[in-house]
């Protein structure tokens, strides 16, 4: 997969490419993930985009191959939760186009935006549980913190799908598109045409500090990974 950034007079751009492979990510891809964060630290943009390519998967999560290596040392130090709280922290809004599924990670990369438009395809989904994790990468915390502990034990405790309609219905996504990438660009200007000051500040409060629930998703996920040594 390759993860490029454009720009625009209004925004930035994150497009993960990978298709063929929905989208999925390992940990070169994060490499390239942190690396375009940092080019977009050079010079903060005030809002980025984050959008992948294909009509299929928004996302899929981490490649399956990445999770068989996976080990609880691994786990206290996630890489993807580190990124991932990184563009939820980021000083610039962040606006995520679900065109389609977003699964296990790619739904926790979605979550880590400040915003979120949709297609009609777009699903949100954390399937974690039946392979005997948890959604350690910033979806346990995040789910639950925009849709309140009810809804998020129905998806993470009973695999329950959120579809494109329930979730603007719900406040997870903030309208739907038939292209949600023009209407990501459309909504990136919008708010560019707002004080990216005030923005990152209002940003920073409504965010308040994940901090605790973000290390104890570390440590479950440590010790659930533990016991494929016993």
């Amino acid at each position: 997969m390759a993860i490029t950034v454009e720009h625009h007079p209004t925004h930035a751009t994150i497009r993960l490419d990978r298709a063929a492979r929905a989208n999925a990510y390992d940990d070169a891809h994060l490499s390239m993930l942190d690396e375009a964060l940092d080019a977009l630290d050079a010079a903060p943009p005030g809002v980025v985009v984050i959008e992948a390519a294909g009509d299929g998967a928004f996302c899929a999560g981490a490649d399956l191959g990445q999770l068989k290596q996976a080990t609880p040392l691994s786990a206290l130090d996630l890489r993807s939760q580190r990124l991932f709280h990184r563009i939820a922290t980021a000083p610039f809004v962040s606006i995520a186009a679900v065109h389609g599924p977003a699964v296990a990670g790619g739904c926790e990369l979605a979550l880590a935006c400040d915003l979120r438009v949709v297609g009609p395809r777009a699903r949100f989904s954390l399937p974690e549980t039946e392979l005997g994790l948890i959604p350690s990468a910033g979806g346990t915390t995040r789910l639950t913190r925009l849709l309140g502990p009810a809804l998020a034990r129905q998806v993470i405790l009973a695999g329950r799908i959120i579809d494109a309609e329930e979730a603007v219905r719900w406040g997870l996504a903030l309208s739907l598109h038939d292209d949600p990438r023009q209407a990501a660009a459309d909504l990136a200007a919008r708010v560019a045409r707002r004080d990216p000051v005030a923005n990152r500040l209002a940003k920073e409060i409504i965010a308040g500090d994940d901090g605790r629930s973000l290390w104890a998703e570390r440590v479950a996920e440590a010790l659930l990974y533990s016991r494929r040594d016993g």
